[in-house]
């Protein structure tokens, strides 16, 4: 059984920081192509940051370019999303997704239950 758990989510100030990590209890994952998905009240889940399963294809939707930094430890079977400078407009439930890759949902197979990340003003 697949699992991803998401932690890291919380409560910050705008221009702060914030660690995500998605834990995946997969056989083979460094197989697998892992992505980020953020979803804000009322609005459809959005893409946000995709990775390969060699670490050598990044992919960033351009509202946290040059702010967020996805990276992943084969070893520990961890992704993680490393998020600078945050806004307010960043307020969302973030999943962690593991699949073929890519910006679209639908290329993903499983998914995390998702952590809460509020940034007040």
């Amino acid at each position: 059984q697949v699992q991803l758990v998401e932690s890291g989510g919380g409560l910050v100030q705008a221009g702060g920081s914030l660690r995500l990590s998605c834990a995946a209890s997969i056989r083979t994952f460094s197989s697998y192509g892992m992505g980020w998905f953020r979803q804000a009240p009322g609005k459809e889940r959005e893409f946000v940051a995709a990775i390969n399963w060699s670490g050598d294809s990044i992919y960033y939707v351009n509202s946290v370019k040059g702010r967020f930094t996805i990276s992943r430890d084969n070893a520990k079977n961890t992704v993680y999303l490393q998020m600078n400078s945050l806004k307010p407009e960043d307020t969302a439930v973030y999943y962690c997704a593991a699949g073929r890759g890519g910006s679209y949902p639908t290329t993903y197979a499983y998914w995390g239950q998702g952590t809460q990340v509020t940034v007040s003003s």
